[in-house]
C-alpha cells in the first residue's frame, strides 16, 4: 500500500523531473519544492528506494523507476480529473480548484475514478490545459511553447499555464486569457519585453513575466 505522503513525493519528483532545461533533480531541489528539510526528504527517499519507486543514492540525483512513474501519473490523473469535475460540474473557477483536488487525489477507489472519467466524457485535458494521464498512467504531452518565445504575427491559441497559483490565474482571467483564447502578438517592446497582443479581438499590453507563464500552440 502506498501512503498519501509517498504519493505526494512521487508527484513532486515527476513534476520536477520534467525540466525543460534538462536539469537533474537533487535532494535540495525536492526539499525546497516541498518546503521541508533536506534531512526529512532524505529519509523518505530511502523508503521510496526500498519500495523500488525511485533510483537514488545519497547526495546523488533522484529519478523515477517505471513503477514510480506510473504511480505518480495515476495521482496526477486523479488530481486533474477532480479539477475538471470541480469546474464542469461544481461551478468552481479555475483558480479555486487546486487545493481541493490535492485532497481528492488520494482517493484509492479505482472504480470511482473510472466512473468519474466516464461521467466527464473522458476528457484529455484539465481546466489548466494539462494533459490527463490514462488509466495505465500513460501521459500524452502536447507540443507547446511559452508566449514570450513566439514570433510576431503568428495566430496562436492558449493551451495551458506554467503558473497555476490562484493570484496568477485571477490576474490573467481579468485580461481575458483563458484556455482556448485566440491570441496574436502584434509587437514586442525592446525596453522590458512586454508584448502588445490581440486577445480574441481585443488589444492589450501584457508583461514578459505573464507571457513566460502562458503556454500556446498554433
Amino acid at each position: 500500500m502506498i501512503t498519501n505522503t509517498e504519493e505526494n513525493y512521487l508527484k513532486a519528483i515527476y513534476s520536477l523531473s520534467v525540466d525543460p532545461n534538462g536539469k537533474e533533480l537533487g535532494t535540495s531541489d525536492l526539499a525546497s519544492h516541498l518546503g521541508i528539510s533536506p534531512a526529512t526528504v532524505s529519509s523518505m527517499l530511502k523508503k521510496l528506494k526500498e519500495k523500488e519507486f525511485i533510483r537514488y543514492e545519497k547526495y546523488g540525483t533522484i529519478s523515477l523507476l517505471d513503477k514510480g512513474q506510473k504511480a505518480a501519473c495515476i495521482v496526477i490523473r486523479k488530481h486533474r480529473l477532480w479539477e475538471t469535475f470541480l469546474v464542469e460540474r461544481m461551478e468552481f473557477s479555475w483558480d479555486e480548484i487546486h487545493e481541493v483536488a490535492e485532497q481528492l487525489e488520494h482517493i484509492k477507489s479505482k472504480k470511482l475514478v473510472a466512473q468519474l472519467d466516464k461521467l466527464l466524457g473522458y476528457p484529455e485535458h484539465d481546466p489548466h490545459g494539462d494533459p490527463i494521464p490514462n488509466e495505465n498512467g500513460e501521459i500524452r504531452e502536447v507540443t507547446k511553447s511559452t508566449l514570450d518565445k513566439e514570433i510576431i504575427g503568428k495566430k496562436l491559441k492558449v493551451v495551458g499555464v506554467r503558473n497555476d497559483s490562484p493570484v496568477f490565474l485571477q490576474h490573467i482571467t481579468k485580461r481575458g486569457l483563458v484556455i482556448n483564447s485566440k491570441i496574436i502578438i502584434k509587437s514586442r517592446l525592446d525596453f522590458d519585453g512586454s508584448l502588445e497582443v490581440e486577445i480574441d479581438g481585443t488589444h492589450q499590453l501584457i508583461s514578459q513575466k505573464v507571457a513566460e507563464n502562458i503556454y500556446v500552440a498554433s
